[in-house]
């Protein structure tokens, strides 16, 4: 009996909006909702199919100014009012802050064998490996 409900129902949803719909089993009404709306494109001209209307976006400002480049670290500040961060001096930050490295990654060969990051690589290049030979031995 639910399933003639619901199939009764789906025949009949096509162009519905919140309407009442005749039961085939005579037991009720079933209320059938149709999709949302389509959204309105604004600017409905050739190729602006889905384009945002408003103003384009526009890259930063670039600052030359060599004395504010040492002193203040540009770009930082993520508010639009406010101001460029002040650099420090190198005794106030913390000391792992200088020891990072920021260069490229170790290799497998430069690790020690005993350290956890060794065998966070390791693991990784083996998944790495597995997931390659997986992707070619498909059926």
């Amino acid at each position: 009996m639910a399933a003639r409900r619901l199939l009764g129902a789906t025949r009949m949803w096509a162009g519905w909006r919140h309407r009442r719909l005749l039961d085939p089993t005579g037991s009720g009404a079933l209320f059938v909702r149709d999709y949302a709306k389509k959204p309105v494109l604004k600017g409905g001209g050739k190729g602006s199919k889905g384009s945002m209307v408003g103003e384009a976006l526009k890259d930063p400002e670039v600052c030359t100014d060599p004395v504010q480049l040492t002193t203040h670290a540009m770009g930082v500040n993520i508010f639009k009012d406010g101001q460029d961060v002040a650099l420090k001096a190198d005794h106030e930050y913390p000391d792992w802050l200088f020891q990072m490295n920021v260069g490229p990654p170790k290799k497998l060969e430069e690790l020690d064998p005993g350290s956890r990051e060794y065998w966070r690589l390791l693991r990784k290049q083996n998944i790495w490996r597995h997931n390659r030979l997986s992707k070619s031995q498909r059926l």
